[in-house]
């Protein structure tokens, strides 16, 4: 089973989102899970997924687009939310590497996030940046589980978010040659705590880097966690499939 866990296809980057499904869908992804960030991207994530049986939405307001959220907006999320091809929360989290100076909007609008999830009973997907306490501290407070996102830290923190219930997202990252901390917590952490994503349209895995990204570059990062792992491609596909799809009630 491969599955992407987190994917932005309703970029401007593509032309055509349908053929892009289709695309991924004919070169053997099984199922995606669409990201929203904002009310406007979560709401068409959801009209997206309502279009295919093995297309899924997770909605949610990011640190990036925190500022000028209203109450009504949050009530927007919290309506999506109720739909049925809503898996989680997300993405929602909390980014302090361009800037600190809106850190408490960023803080008060993870919450309202965090506190959707816990009343929806939804799994969370979680963007951190330069804010791991804060992160890690909000996540334990609020008792949610779900997947970290695009992981960049260390192994000792990697560890205890999956004390806390959560899987560690990798993606393209770990195939560049001078990710040497992400190459070494999938190889120190078990293998059914790591979900695969490819968060397209970003961070496109080698040999197409710094191309635009697609779900199909998922076999890539299979093949690069199966060198590291020293399994074949199949069971990486098989037993991240298998977390995705327990931890998302898929």
């Amino acid at each position: 089973m491969l599955i992407d866990s987190h994917c932005h296809l309703l970029s401007s980057c593509y032309d055509d989102v349908k053929k892009e499904i289709e695309k991924a869908f004919s070169c053997g992804v099984d199922k995606l899970i669409i990201n929203g960030y904002d009310v406007k991207t979560s709401h068409e994530a959801v009209e997206l997924a309502n279009s295919y049986e093995n297309v899924y939405a997770s909605v949610g307001i990011g640190p990036e687009n925190c500022n000028d959220i209203t109450k009504k907006d949050i009530d927007k999320i919290k309506k999506l939310s109720k739909n049925k091809k809503v898996v989680a929360i997300g993405e929602i989290g909390l980014d302090y590497y361009w800037t600190k100076e809106n850190k408490d909007k960023q803080i008060s609008t993870f919450k309202s996030m965090l506190n959707i999830a816990k009343e929806r009973n939804l799994p969370v997907i979680v963007h951190n940046r330069d804010a791991t306490k804060d992160v890690y501290d909000l996540l334990k407070e609020y008792q949610v589980s779900g997947i970290m996102h695009c992981f960049s830290g260390s192994i000792e923190s990697a560890k205890e978010f999956i004390k806390l219930g959560f899987l560690i997202g990798i993606g393209g990252v770990v195939t560049f040659k001078n990710a040497k901390k992400v190459k070494e917590v999938v190889k120190q952490i078990p293998l059914e705590c790591i979900s695969l994503e490819t968060d397209s349209p970003y961070l496109t895995p080698e040999p197409y880097r710094g191309r635009i990204n697609n779900p199909c570059n998922l076999a890539y990062i299979v093949n690069e966690i199966a060198k590291i792992k020293e399994v074949k491609d199949k069971v990486v596909m098989d037993k991240t499939g298998l977390s995705v799809m327990t931890k998302f009630d898929l």
